[in-house]
């Protein structure tokens, strides 16, 4: 690292690599569910390049570095990816304001946000909306129809929608595993169908990053052996009343995009080594509790705001064992 470097031009850096990773991911979502993903994309940027610029005008602050630091950027990328594709406008809008308003800017801006902001807007979207953000395309449209569906212009498609295979799995009821794989189209080899290869995708580019050391790998080894872990002590295998398997699990919802694109941020999250991996756990865990228990499909969004919450009490922890085995 050039001694002339300033914090400003290796965060720049950092997210350009970010948005670099999210390639593969993007181009899954794209190829799965279609037009709605790139629609969703451009509206969150667009949206957060404009509540950037307002709230830097209000503090007579420049513009220069506030836009151009790309960190508005990367979290309004990572809420698209993680929005149902072809939800209203005004969803993807309000997301991305709330986020960055609620999540970064009423703690003072770029790095003293305490909540990541692209969770805290999806999980706004979440409560506030529910009904909308469990509208998940059976198929991709074709651009006419995607247009009639995001902004409203004509009558919305027929049977466009379908439970992910969280909410079947959760409502699951009857039927076992091998028979939810075989009758139900959203369920694929492992996992959702096609969400299973967005998953790895996005694995391929977390991956990239740690090749890279953007982030170290605490984060996301604790978060998916947590994971993995609890599924497999839960694991009822192909009964009824099972509650998916552990690569179910890490292949399914948002696992990969959380473990090394969310989790991973600096900012919210743990700085300590014992800490990030705690964090990390945490956040598997509590992924896996509110997917099986909870009232949403997918925890990993509420599951990162609560651990959020408890990094103080993580970096505590951390310093004190650090100080117990120093000598």
């Amino acid at each position: 690292m050039s001694p002339l470097e300033t914090p400003d031009d290796r965060l720049q850096q950092a997210m350009k690599l970010v948005l670099l990773a999210t390639l593969p991911g993007l181009l899954a979502l794209f190829w799965l569910y279609g037009w709605g993903v790139l629609i969703n994309l451009m509206l969150s940027i667009g949206t957060a390049l404009l509540v950037e610029a307002a709230v830097t005008r209000l503090r007579r602050q420049p513009l220069q570095p506030t836009l151009t630091d790309g960190s508005a950027v990367v979290s309004a990328t990572l809420l698209a990816a993680a929005l149902p594709p072809y939800c209203p406008w005004w969803l993807t809008a309000t997301a991305i304001t709330a986020g960055l308003l609620f999540g970064k800017h009423l703690y003072g801006g770029v790095g003293k946000n305490p909540f990541n902001p692209a969770m805290l807007g999806f999980a706004l979207a979440m409560v506030l909306f529910p009904q909308a953000m469990t509208h998940w395309p059976a198929h991709g449209l074709d651009l006419s129809a995607t247009m009639h569906q995001v902004f409203g212009l004509g009558e919305a498609p027929d049977a466009w929608v379908k439970a992910t295979v969280l909410d079947s799995l959760r409502i699951n009821k009857s039927l076992t595993m091998n028979e939810l794989f075989a009758s139900n189209q959203a369920f694929g080899r492992f996992g959702g169908r096609g969400v299973e290869w967005v998953n790895l995708a996005f694995l391929a580019g977390g991956l990239f990053l740690l090749q890279r050391r953007v982030f170290a790998w605490h984060a996301p080894v604790g978060m998916l052996a947590s994971l993995f872990v609890v599924s497999l002590l839960c694991w009822n295998g192909s009964g009824s009343d099972s509650h998916g398997s552990p690569l179910f699990h890490l292949l399914s919802g948002a696992t990969m995009l959380g473990a090394f694109f969310i989790i991973t941020e600096p900012v919210s999250g743990a700085k300590s080594p014992l800490a990030r991996l705690l964090f990390g756990m945490g956040v598997g865990l509590l992924t896996y509790l509110i997917r099986t228990w909870g009232g949403y499909p997918d925890g990993v969004a509420f599951a990162v705001l609560m651990m959020n919450l408890c990094v103080p009490a993580l970096e505590r922890f951390s310093a004190s064992r650090q100080s117990a085995v120093t000598p």
